[in-house]
């Protein structure tokens, strides 16, 4: 059985690799926007692998946020050429994961869902070595639920294939807040029965990794969409002790005593100017609810 019971921490530039590790966090992300620099080269990477391998248990990379498709047979291919190259450079930078935010739906038919998989097939046959992650939206006219992840990783039929549930994306389709833009109805229905349901539909749809993101966000509209932003520990939406009574719980008795080849994690993905704070103090409130169940 293992003795970490999870791997905690958030995105990182090089410049901030130790900074992180000092703190005692045990994941780092690379951040998208080290793939969209042309200044990032190889070196930068190789830097990154450097210190990031003597310092963290696990690295992973967040890919840059390109549409993965669309009705423009040339922009598809841009963006697929451009996603492969960033796994590359995640790999060359030690990443064992690649996460994919797949965007905007462009048909709104199961040919978004080849087309993905088209991309994702290119990407693991490019990068033999990595698990590619595919990140649950906040609504339906994304490309994210957990029944697209699902089709997608049929489609690809590989196991480096798999979900990253973003928990309030989670929340927000499921509640039904990105439609009627209630946050506060939305928070009410969150009890620890709402998140063990997401936790064994993440569950279901994990191999190599048990991979979970979380910050917490308010809703504001554009035209007639609701959309989030992120805001600081305690600033927003959904509340996190639920949350943390129900991760704790299913990841004592459900991950950690049933699929010991599951390695799981929990990436903060809160705004830049507290996300050490936050970090902290997430992992200190899942772990203090822990607590009791370790015996």
């Amino acid at each position: 059985m293992a003795i970490i019971l999870f791997d905690w921490g958030t995105y990182n530039a090089l410049s901030t690799l130790i900074k992180a590790a000092t703190l005692g966090m045990k994941l780092t992300e690379i951040p998208p926007y080290d793939f969209a620099r042309k200044s990032r080269g190889p070196e930068y990477f190789e830097q990154y692998r450097e210190i990031a391998t003597k310092s963290f248990t696990t690295i992973t990379a967040h890919a840059p946020y390109y549409n993965v498709v669309s009705t423009v047979p040339e922009v598809y291919m841009k963006t697929r050429k451009a996603l492969i190259a960033a796994a590359k450079k995640a790999r060359l930078a030690g990443a064992e994961i690649f996460n994919l935010h797949l965007g905007w739906r462009a048909w709104m038919d199961n040919r978004d869902i080849e087309q993905a998989a088209a991309t994702i097939k290119a990407i693991l046959d490019e990068v033999p070595d990595i698990v590619v992650t595919l990140e649950v939206m906040y609504t339906r006219r994304m490309l994210g639920t957990f029944e697209d992840i699902k089709a997608i990783m049929e489609t690809v039929g590989s196991d480096r294939v798999q979900v990253s549930t973003q928990l309030e994306n989670a929340w927000m389709l499921l509640t039904g807040a990105a439609e009627h833009g209630n946050f506060e109805a939305a928070n009410a229905a969150a009890d620890e029965a709402f998140w063990r349901n997401v936790l064994h539909q993440t569950l279901a749809l994990s191999t190599h990794f048990f991979s979970l993101r979380f910050s917490q966000v308010i809703g504001f509209a554009l035209g007639r969409r609701i959309l989030k932003k992120r805001v600081p520990l305690g600033k927003g939406y959904p509340d996190l002790r639920p949350l943390a009574r129900a991760l704790a719980d299913f990841m004592v008795h459900e991950v950690r005593a049933k699929h010991e080849e599951l390695r799981m994690h929990l990436i903060y993905t809160g705004p830049p100017e507290t996300k050490y704070r936050d970090t902290i103090q997430l992992y200190a409130t899942v772990m203090s609810e822990v607590v009791p169940h370790l015996k």
